[in-house]
């Protein structure tokens, strides 16, 4: 893909310097070059709004209360846990998500079917703010008040085409902006962007991605991903509004034989089979109801 616009030379050049990773059912790949940045790097106020808008689906065993009102989050350094190559991007940085999820609702969260269930609806904690404060300071803990509970799951769907969830939390959100979702299906050619937790890792956004084709049930595009995305709102990069659920996609990693560790899959902008998107349209009609 294009250079992130989002962020100047100088950032990205810094970005590439890191990885991480959290094993997911529905792997993703990177497309070109790979877009993937820190929130504390984009140059553009109203992204990293939209950021704060996220959220890292965390196993509660992996939360902990801490002091002065913090909550720790236990997790496992990336590019060890992986057998990563030292070359790989964020390599040194925490992985604690399995999935990720946006604000749609004053209570409510979007994410992927696949992500969370009525049996596992109690295990998850949904946490804001889950990114690096700058190049070298991980988010080891956040604010009490960022961390929030699955109360029910209004809808949700996890078929071949179809994989959407929509879950209440145990209290209004406080602090966060609503994300707008697009009442019009994407076309091919559209510039979008993803915003979520790639392998787990703290908040990511990558940009330079455009629609491939449009399935009805779900779009296909070029999207940076990993598994950890699952569930990351996918923004029309024009208007800012929500136009689907990142959900699959091609394999994350190879194994490099010569230096005996993992890099990541990589293909051209046009090739392997990209990765699938929910239509947000799905999401839209569940908050009708």
């Amino acid at each position: 893909m294009k250079r992130n616009s989002f962020v100047a030379a100088l950032s990205v050049a810094v970005a590439a310097t890191f990885s991480v990773g959290f094993v997911n059912i529905t792997p993703k790949v990177i497309y070109g070059e790979d877009n993937r940045v820190d929130v504390y790097q984009v140059q553009r106020s109203d992204i990293r709004e939209i950021a704060d808008s996220t959220v890292a689906l965390i196993p509660k065993s992996s939360l902990v209360p801490g002091a002065e009102g913090k909550i720790k989050i236990h997790a496992k350094i990336y590019g060890k846990q992986m057998n990563l190559c030292s070359s790989e991007p964020f390599f040194d940085q925490p992985a604690a998500a399995n999935c990720s999820g946006s604000l749609v609702g004053e209570d409510l969260i979007a994410t992927a079917g696949h992500c969370i269930s009525s049996s596992d609806c109690a295990k998850y904690a949904f946490v804001f703010g889950y990114r690096m404060i700058d190049e070298r300071r991980a988010p080891l803990s956040v604010a009490e008040e960022d961390v929030y509970s699955c109360k029910e799951i209004v809808a949700r769907e996890y078929t071949r085409e179809q994989d959407y969830a929509l879950v209440r939390l145990d209290r209004p959100v406080r602090g966060h902006r609503v994300l707008t979702l697009q009442t019009t299906p994407v076309e091919a050619g559209d510039d979008i962007y993803v915003v979520g937790h790639p392998s787990g890792l703290p908040t990511k956004i990558a940009d330079g991605a455009k629609v491939r084709s449009q399935n009805g049930a779900y779009f296909q595009a070029n999207l940076d991903t990993y598994g950890g995305n699952s569930g990351s709102a996918v923004f029309n990069a024009r208007t800012n509004e929500v136009v689907g659920i990142l959900v699959r996609g091609a394999q994350d990693f190879v194994y490099d034989r010569e230096n005996k560790c993992t890099v990541s899959n990589r293909c051209s902008d046009e090739g392997c089979r990209g990765e699938d998107v929910t239509n947000i349209s799905y999401i839209v009609k569940a908050l009708q109801q």
